[in-house]
Protein backbone atom coordinates (compact mmCIF):
# COMPACT_ATOMS: atom_id res chain seq x y z
CA UNK A 1 0.00 0.00 0.00
CA UNK A 2 1.61 3.37 -0.87
CA UNK A 3 0.65 6.15 1.56
CA UNK A 4 1.75 10.06 1.24
CA UNK A 5 2.18 12.47 4.23
CA UNK A 6 0.74 15.85 2.22
CA UNK A 7 1.58 19.44 3.22
CA UNK A 8 0.24 22.33 2.09
CA UNK A 9 1.21 25.94 3.38
CA UNK A 10 1.21 29.60 1.99
CA UNK A 11 4.62 30.83 3.15
CA UNK A 12 4.24 34.28 2.53
CA UNK A 13 7.34 34.95 0.94
CA UNK A 14 9.08 33.94 3.87
CA UNK A 15 7.54 36.62 6.29
CA UNK A 16 5.18 36.46 9.09
CA UNK A 17 1.38 38.43 9.22
CA UNK A 18 2.19 41.92 8.67
CA UNK A 19 5.20 41.44 7.86
CA UNK A 20 6.77 42.15 10.75
CA UNK A 21 9.83 39.25 10.78
CA UNK A 22 11.59 36.84 8.33
CA UNK A 23 10.73 33.56 9.27
CA UNK A 24 12.24 31.47 6.44
CA UNK A 25 14.43 29.23 8.07
CA UNK A 26 11.59 28.46 11.23
CA UNK A 27 9.11 27.73 7.82
CA UNK A 28 12.29 25.48 6.70
CA UNK A 29 12.53 23.70 10.21
CA UNK A 30 8.88 22.96 10.80
CA UNK A 31 8.79 21.46 7.56
CA UNK A 32 11.20 18.98 8.32
CA UNK A 33 9.57 18.09 11.32
CA UNK A 34 6.35 17.59 9.85
CA UNK A 35 8.03 14.57 7.85
CA UNK A 36 5.91 15.08 4.80
CA UNK A 37 6.67 13.02 1.40
CA UNK A 38 4.95 16.32 -0.61
CA UNK A 39 5.02 19.88 0.58
CA UNK A 40 2.42 22.14 -1.76
CA UNK A 41 3.83 26.02 -0.95
CA UNK A 42 2.02 28.95 -2.46
CA UNK A 43 4.05 32.56 -2.23
CA UNK A 44 7.57 31.46 -2.57
CA UNK A 45 9.61 34.00 -3.90
CA UNK A 46 12.00 32.70 -7.05
CA UNK A 47 14.14 35.79 -6.52
CA UNK A 48 13.91 39.89 -5.32
CA UNK A 49 16.84 41.90 -5.52
CA UNK A 50 15.28 44.39 -2.83
CA UNK A 51 14.69 41.56 0.00
CA UNK A 52 18.18 40.48 -1.58
CA UNK A 53 19.84 43.92 -0.28
CA UNK A 54 17.61 44.48 2.71
CA UNK A 55 17.39 41.41 4.68
CA UNK A 56 20.63 40.09 6.51
CA UNK A 57 19.90 36.47 6.46
CA UNK A 58 18.26 36.00 3.10
CA UNK A 59 19.31 32.96 1.10
CA UNK A 60 21.61 33.00 -1.57
CA UNK A 61 19.45 30.64 -3.37
CA UNK A 62 15.66 30.81 -4.27
CA UNK A 63 13.70 30.07 -1.39
CA UNK A 64 12.06 26.85 -2.66
CA UNK A 65 15.61 25.00 -2.71
CA UNK A 66 16.48 26.55 0.53
CA UNK A 67 13.36 25.03 1.95
CA UNK A 68 13.91 21.67 -0.03
CA UNK A 69 16.89 21.89 1.23
CA UNK A 70 18.61 18.27 1.40
CA UNK A 71 15.24 16.86 3.25
CA UNK A 72 13.21 16.75 -0.68
CA UNK A 73 15.54 15.94 -3.36
CA UNK A 74 13.01 16.57 -6.13
CA UNK A 75 11.29 19.80 -6.84
CA UNK A 76 8.87 22.44 -9.17
CA UNK A 77 8.69 25.65 -9.31
CA UNK A 78 5.81 27.91 -11.20
CA UNK A 79 6.11 31.52 -11.88
CA UNK A 80 3.37 33.77 -11.76
CA UNK A 81 3.97 37.34 -10.23
CA UNK A 82 6.09 38.82 -12.46
CA UNK A 83 8.06 42.56 -10.87
CA UNK A 84 10.78 44.67 -11.82
CA UNK A 85 12.66 43.22 -8.64
CA UNK A 86 11.55 39.53 -9.15
CA UNK A 87 9.12 37.16 -9.25
CA UNK A 88 7.33 34.38 -6.92
CA UNK A 89 4.43 31.48 -7.25
CA UNK A 90 4.13 27.94 -6.14
CA UNK A 91 6.13 25.17 -5.40
CA UNK A 92 5.89 21.51 -4.62
CA UNK A 93 8.73 19.80 -3.18
CA UNK A 94 9.00 15.77 -3.18
CA UNK A 95 10.51 12.76 -1.88
CA UNK A 96 10.50 10.89 -5.09
CA UNK A 97 11.37 12.12 -9.13
CA UNK A 98 8.94 14.34 -11.42
CA UNK A 99 8.96 12.61 -14.69
CA UNK A 100 6.68 15.47 -15.73
CA UNK A 101 5.40 19.03 -14.76
CA UNK A 102 4.20 22.43 -16.47
CA UNK A 103 2.84 25.82 -14.70
CA UNK A 104 -0.46 26.58 -16.38
CA UNK A 105 -1.40 30.35 -16.48
CA UNK A 106 -5.30 30.56 -14.94
CA UNK A 107 -5.20 34.92 -14.56
CA UNK A 108 -8.20 37.00 -15.35
CA UNK A 109 -6.90 40.18 -13.90
CA UNK A 110 -3.84 42.50 -15.14
CA UNK A 111 -2.51 42.79 -11.44
CA UNK A 112 -3.28 39.32 -10.25
CA UNK A 113 -1.48 36.32 -11.74
CA UNK A 114 -2.19 33.03 -11.17
CA UNK A 115 -1.07 29.38 -11.91
CA UNK A 116 -1.64 26.03 -11.71
CA UNK A 117 1.63 23.92 -10.97
CA UNK A 118 0.74 20.39 -12.54
CA UNK A 119 3.51 17.69 -11.55
CA UNK A 120 3.69 14.15 -11.88
CA UNK A 121 5.58 12.12 -10.20
CA UNK A 122 7.22 8.48 -10.41
CA UNK A 123 4.13 6.62 -9.05
CA UNK A 124 2.21 8.37 -11.60
CA UNK A 125 0.65 10.60 -9.02
CA UNK A 126 -0.86 13.83 -10.60
CA UNK A 127 0.39 16.68 -7.66
CA UNK A 128 -1.45 20.52 -8.78
CA UNK A 129 -0.54 22.96 -6.32
CA UNK A 130 -2.83 26.34 -6.97
CA UNK A 131 -3.29 29.72 -5.16
CA UNK A 132 -6.76 31.20 -6.69
CA UNK A 133 -7.59 34.89 -6.21
CA UNK A 134 -9.12 37.32 -3.89
CA UNK A 135 -12.09 38.22 -5.81
CA UNK A 136 -15.28 35.91 -6.31
CA UNK A 137 -15.52 36.83 -9.97
CA UNK A 138 -11.99 35.54 -10.41
CA UNK A 139 -11.77 32.66 -8.19
CA UNK A 140 -15.23 31.46 -10.37
CA UNK A 141 -13.20 31.58 -13.85
CA UNK A 142 -10.18 30.07 -12.83
CA UNK A 143 -11.70 27.21 -10.88
CA UNK A 144 -13.87 26.43 -14.39
CA UNK A 145 -10.14 26.61 -15.56
CA UNK A 146 -9.20 24.16 -13.32
CA UNK A 147 -11.69 22.05 -13.81
CA UNK A 148 -11.49 21.90 -17.55
CA UNK A 149 -7.63 21.10 -17.21
CA UNK A 150 -8.10 18.33 -14.60
CA UNK A 151 -10.89 16.80 -17.13
CA UNK A 152 -8.53 17.34 -20.87
CA UNK A 153 -5.51 16.04 -18.94
CA UNK A 154 -5.75 13.84 -16.51
CA UNK A 155 -7.48 10.58 -16.78
CA UNK A 156 -9.82 9.50 -14.31
CA UNK A 157 -8.73 6.37 -13.57
CA UNK A 158 -5.15 8.73 -12.20
CA UNK A 159 -4.62 9.58 -9.07
CA UNK A 160 -5.00 13.09 -8.28
CA UNK A 161 -3.98 15.55 -5.20
CA UNK A 162 -5.00 19.22 -5.60
CA UNK A 163 -3.78 21.16 -2.73
CA UNK A 164 -3.33 25.20 -1.92
CA UNK A 165 -4.84 28.41 -1.03
CA UNK A 166 -8.19 28.41 -2.69
CA UNK A 167 -9.23 31.60 -0.59
CA UNK A 168 -12.54 29.75 -0.81
CA UNK A 169 -14.22 31.30 2.58
CA UNK A 170 -17.95 30.92 0.74
CA UNK A 171 -17.24 27.05 -0.52
CA UNK A 172 -18.69 27.95 -3.35
CA UNK A 173 -15.30 26.45 -5.19
CA UNK A 174 -15.23 23.68 -2.85
CA UNK A 175 -18.79 22.33 -4.31
CA UNK A 176 -17.80 22.93 -7.93
CA UNK A 177 -14.30 20.72 -7.45
CA UNK A 178 -16.93 17.90 -5.71
CA UNK A 179 -19.60 17.89 -7.54
CA UNK A 180 -17.51 18.12 -11.16
CA UNK A 181 -14.43 16.18 -10.08
CA UNK A 182 -15.09 13.85 -7.55
CA UNK A 183 -12.58 15.08 -5.55
CA UNK A 184 -13.05 14.76 -1.35
CA UNK A 185 -11.36 17.41 0.86
CA UNK A 186 -8.95 15.98 3.52
CA UNK A 187 -9.74 17.37 6.14
CA UNK A 188 -13.47 17.27 5.74
CA UNK A 189 -13.61 13.58 5.51
CA UNK A 190 -11.62 13.48 8.74
CA UNK A 191 -12.85 15.84 10.93
CA UNK A 192 -16.25 16.66 9.52
CA UNK A 193 -15.93 20.06 8.56
CA UNK A 194 -13.87 22.25 6.08
CA UNK A 195 -10.38 23.55 7.66
CA UNK A 196 -10.47 27.03 9.15
CA UNK A 197 -6.82 28.51 8.54
CA UNK A 198 -6.79 31.65 7.95
CA UNK A 199 -5.40 34.28 9.83
CA UNK A 200 -3.29 32.24 11.52
CA UNK A 201 -2.98 33.60 14.54
CA UNK A 202 -7.15 33.08 14.92
CA UNK A 203 -8.01 31.12 12.07
CA UNK A 204 -11.68 31.69 11.30
CA UNK A 205 -11.62 31.08 7.64
CA UNK A 206 -11.65 28.35 5.61
CA UNK A 207 -9.02 29.07 2.95
CA UNK A 208 -6.63 26.28 2.58
CA UNK A 209 -7.52 22.55 1.01
CA UNK A 210 -6.06 19.04 0.32
CA UNK A 211 -8.31 17.28 -2.23
CA UNK A 212 -7.47 14.02 -3.60
CA UNK A 213 -8.94 11.27 -5.90
CA UNK A 214 -8.32 7.56 -5.78
CA UNK A 215 -7.06 7.79 -2.16
CA UNK A 216 -8.56 6.77 1.45
CA UNK A 217 -8.08 9.69 3.82
CA UNK A 218 -6.42 8.17 6.78
CA UNK A 219 -6.20 11.61 8.94
CA UNK A 220 -5.84 15.43 8.49
CA UNK A 221 -4.70 18.19 10.57
CA UNK A 222 -4.50 21.91 11.26
CA UNK A 223 -0.98 22.75 11.74
CA UNK A 224 -1.92 25.58 14.14
CA UNK A 225 0.39 25.22 17.18
CA UNK A 226 4.28 26.96 18.25
CA UNK A 227 6.31 28.17 14.99
CA UNK A 228 2.86 27.43 12.56
CA UNK A 229 1.06 30.58 13.60
CA UNK A 230 3.80 32.42 13.56
CA UNK A 231 6.00 31.74 10.52
CA UNK A 232 2.95 33.10 8.06
CA UNK A 233 -0.82 34.38 7.97
CA UNK A 234 -2.34 31.49 7.08
CA UNK A 235 -1.81 27.74 9.06
CA UNK A 236 -0.62 24.70 7.74
CA UNK A 237 -2.80 21.78 7.05
CA UNK A 238 -1.50 18.03 7.06
CA UNK A 239 -2.99 15.45 5.53
CA UNK A 240 -1.98 11.34 5.29
CA UNK A 241 -3.58 9.77 2.27
CA UNK A 242 -3.20 5.78 1.69
CA UNK A 243 -3.43 4.63 -2.43
CA UNK A 244 -6.32 2.68 -3.20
Amino acid sequence: MTSYRILTLNIHKGFSISNRKFTLEKIRESLRESQANVVFLQEVVGENTRHEKRITDWPEINQMEYLADSVWDHFAYGKNAIYQHGHHGNAILSEKPFIDWRNINISCLSFSRRGILHGKNSDKINLLCVHLGLFERERKLQIQRLIDYVKNNIPPSEPLILAGDFNDWRHRSHKLLVETLGLKESYLESQGVLPKTYPAFFPALAMDRIYSRGFEVVQSQMLEGGNWRRMSDHSGLLAELTLK
